[in-house]
């Protein structure tokens, strides 16, 4: 196989993936089959918001669905988009003292959308 062609199909399977992803983890805000998301909501959060935090996800939800189609139809611009939204995650993980492991996985997520960002730029020239 080409460099050219393993470029592509890596852009693909990343487009796929920052895509279906954010889409899955979105429409769960609304059935917390995977998880109760809401348990991820920092306490600090919790007591800002002028609503309960189940609506609060459910609005998450909603912006993750969003993103996952943009990474699908533009990836060059959607993984921009996807990995600032892993970072703010994490970065909110992080300022509760909470759930690290998941703030860590969600930097290293947010460096693979950072990624598509770029090689997808770099393929549609």
């Amino acid at each position: 196989m080409e460099t050219n062609q393993v470029f592509t199909s890596t852009v693909n399977l990343l487009r796929l993936t920052y895509g279906l992803v954010p889409i899955v983890a979105g429409l769960d805000k609304f059935t917390n089959i995977l998880t109760k998301w809401e348990d991820y909501l920092a306490p600090f959060m919790k007591e800002m918001l002028p609503f309960e935090a189940g609506t609060f996800m459910m609005i998450v939800g909603v912006i993750e669905i969003v993103a996952g189609i943009i990474v699908l139809v533009r990836p060059s611009v959607g993984g921009y988009i996807v990995a600032a939204w892993l970072t703010s995650i994490a970065l909110t993980l992080l300022a509760s003292g909470t759930f690290l492991d998941v703030a860590v996985r969600d930097l290293v997520m947010a460096i693979g959308a950072f990624s598509l960002a770029r090689m997808a730029k770099a393929v549609h020239k």
